[in-house]
């Protein structure tokens, strides 16, 4: 099966992540890695971590001229702020010397976090609690992108809002809109939308702000019957959606038309289905995103995650000193202004992630060419229904 594990601080020596169950005979190479890795850290809005950082990914182990082996694949991306923190970031025995921090924020894990674990102050929990562990997924991410990929099938996401903002994505052609994302600041393929996005997103640094959107993810060329309905938790919906809301400030998961579907009534709101020699079954709409019973039904895979305006304002918002018990102003803390663009990067990996996943759980395979031949089998009985 695959799985995947990530350890490390924000501010720590650096990112490790264990990728498990990829077939042996893939082709990875890290400069593929360090592509997503280069288009996670890129949008309008992002703070001073990333002038700092230039993620680069080490791979360690389960990679041997290229190929994968069959074995676990560990990757290390190097914090390069960490030399800014080596007395903050200590391992060993030291002084705090007035490090701690006292004053949680509003919608981080601050607070919860230092009670659940009875630590002195809040340093351990926001390290690991931090974004920063994203890098990691994001190169889990990639080589479950590069399995995908050998199965012919794609990932894009883009913003469609940030703000009060909102994009028009149904005037732009099907062949345009991955171009227009990746040339866009906000990962936004409406241009017009774009550039208002990107206002907005500088009129809420002046303020001392941030500020929170929307994104849509979609799957193309899917196979039918990922996932299943047998049990709650093979659901692929299921899995999806868990994977999708653990990201840092995603608050919320549709799939296809989402909350839309309570509006309207059951006749507008399933895909018919229709039958021809040349496609053999189809649908001529996608309420569902692609998902129906827990499993992929040949259609697209269309997402949209919501993620909130990040916690760490330079505007800092009422909190409490723990020490004191007195009111204070939460602790500012250097942050993104906005984050919506590169969430879409993480949300890819997660979701390609959670597919490589069920691909392998359908197709099983310990060599590339075996899940091949797997898949070809299971494409051919199709044919004859």
């Amino acid at each position: 099966m695959v799985r995947f594990t990530t350890a490390g601080e924000s501010h720590g020596e650096g990112i490790f992540a264990i990728l498990e169950g990829i077939p042996a005979g893939l082709t990875v190479n890290s400069e593929d890695i360090d592509l997503e890795l280069a288009r996670r850290q890129k949008g309008c809005g992002r703070g001073q971590r990333m002038n700092i950082e230039t993620d680069c990914v080490k791979i360690f182990s389960g990679v041997r001229y290229a190929k994968t082996i069959g074995s676990p694949i560990t990757m290390y991306i190097s914090n390069r702020d960490f030399k800014n923190w080596l007395h903050i970031m200590s391992t060993g025995s030291v002084d705090l010397d007035g490090t701690t921090l006292l004053k949680p924020r509003p919608g981080h894990a601050d607070l919860a976090g230092l009670m659940k674990y009875g630590v002195g102050d809040f340093r351990d929990i926001l390290e690991r609690a931090s974004a920063r562990e994203t890098a990691a997924r994001v190169a889990a991410g990639a080589v479950c992108k590069l399995l995908l990929k050998a199965f012919g099938i794609s990932i894009l996401s883009y913003t469609i809002q940030i703000g009060n903002v909102l994009a028009n994505i149904s005037s732009i052609k099907e062949s345009d809109v991955r171009h227009r994302t990746e040339a866009s600041y906000v990962r936004c393929p409406d241009v017009s939308a774009s550039r208002r996005m990107v206002k907005l997103i500088k009129k809420a640094g002046r303020k001392g702000d941030t500020l929170g959107g929307k994104i849509t993810i979609v799957v193309s060329n899917i196979p039918v019957g990922l996932g299943s309905h047998t049990q709650w938790d093979l659901k692929l919906d299921g899995r999806l959606a868990q994977s999708l809301i653990s990201i840092q400030a995603i608050k919320a998961v549709e799939f296809g038309e989402g909350t839309k579907l309570a509006s309207l009534f059951g006749s507008f709101s399933h895909d018919e289905i229709f039958y021809n020699k040349v496609k053999g079954f189809y649908r001529n709409t996608n309420m569902a995103g692609g998902i129906e019973g827990g499993m992929s039904n040949g259609e697209p895979l269309v997402i949209t995650c919501t993620m909130k305006a990040i916690p760490s304002l330079s505007k800092s918002l009422h909190s409490v000193n723990l020490a004191t018990k007195q009111s204070a102003k939460a602790e500012a803390i250097r942050s993104d202004v906005c984050a919506v663009p590169a969430a879409g990067i993480v949300a890819e990996a997660a979701v390609a992630i959670e597919l490589a996943k069920a691909l392998k759980e359908k197709f099983g395979g310990d060599s590339l060419e075996d899940m091949k031949n797997n898949v070809n089998i299971y494409k051919e009985r199709l044919k004859t229904l």
